[in-house]
């Protein structure tokens, strides 16, 4: 397992050593004082200060250093953000989205007759059936039954899927409407800058898909129409199982995020025009990497 490029704890450390002596905004935070603090050395603390400084929650100032931007009363102590709770993969919800992308279950089940097929005891089963069911491919029916929810399943439907999100996508971006949501373009930047320093390496398939799901749904929310949002979480829903399907290429999520970061970039500098242009290239090109293996 690869190792992470910045350690979650020394960040949260700083979080804490920033509550603990109640410290204002604009106060110093010298990397070697909290290297000796945390008895580490200061590359690892340099790194967290770099993470809270894409959380807006530090500032970087040349020649001087790191200086808080807010009172530790709005510093929260909640795990940062982009650092999300690292879940293994789980063999039994991936074999039942395997099997279902293959044909071989139903569009009705039941939990006696999975239980069989895979050999597990109902409080195993359920707690996969329970985070499908979360995630929107499947709900439970009345009894111990299940039944799986409409998804894509050919590479025709999976391209022309690409090609809706494109256009939906960049139009959402365009109307007169959209605002950029300043905290959610804070979270959304902390998340894709650790997925593209590390995080790409050791995140579950299901934690990336998330992300990346995140930041899109999150920009055309941004266009404050309700139908957009829900066509696009839609055709999210419908793609989950074939995403899980295809072999993911790690090597090119940097690229995918710092794409990522520019069209928040782009944005936040007013040139929303260029942004959408840039999205709708952005996803295209996703498509054509990704559609030859369905």
């Amino acid at each position: 397992m690869a190792r992470q490029s910045v350690s979650p704890q020394i960040t949260a450390n700083i979080l804490d050593f920033v509550k603990t002596n109640q410290m204002r905004a604009g106060e110093h935070l010298p990397c070697q004082m909290l290297a000796d603090a945390f008895r580490v050395s200061r590359a690892p603390v340099n790194a967290a200060l770099k993470k809270l400084e894409t959380m807006g929650i530090v500032r970087a100032e040349p020649n001087r250093g790191y200086f808080l931007t807010m009172d530790a009363a709005k510093v929260e102590t909640a795990k940062p953000d982009g650092e999300p709770p690292h879940e293994e993969e789980d063999p039994l919800y991936f074999r039942i989205a395997e099997d279902r992308l293959a044909g071989k279950l139903e569009e009705r089940v039941s939990e006696n007759e999975l239980m069989r097929l895979y050999d597990v005891a109902r409080s195993r089963l359920l707690k996969s059936l329970h985070r499908i069911a979360e995630e929107g491919w499947m709900e439970r029916l009345p009894g111990n039954g299940w039944a799986f929810r409409e998804t894509l399943t050919s590479r025709q439907s999976y391209e022309e899927g690409y090609v809706f999100r494109a256009v939906i996508e960049q139009q959402a971006m365009l109307l007169p409407t959209f605002r950029p949501n300043e905290e959610e373009f804070r979270k959304a930047r902390a998340v894709q800058t650790a997925l593209g320093q590390g995080g790409y390496e050791i995140w579950s398939r299901a934690e990336i898909f998330k992300a990346n799901n995140d930041f899109h749904e999150m920009l055309v929310a941004c266009s404050q129409n309700d139908f957009f949002l829900d066509a696009i979480k839609r055709i999210n829903r419908l793609r989950r199982l074939i995403e899980y399907h295809i072999t993911i290429d790690r090597s090119r999520l940097p690229r995918q995020t710092s794409e990522h970061l520019h069209i928040l970039d782009l944005v936040e500098a007013g040139r929303r025009t260029e942004a959408a242009a840039f999205l709708y290239t952005h996803i295209l090109g996703a498509s054509r990497i990704k559609t030859p293996q369905v």
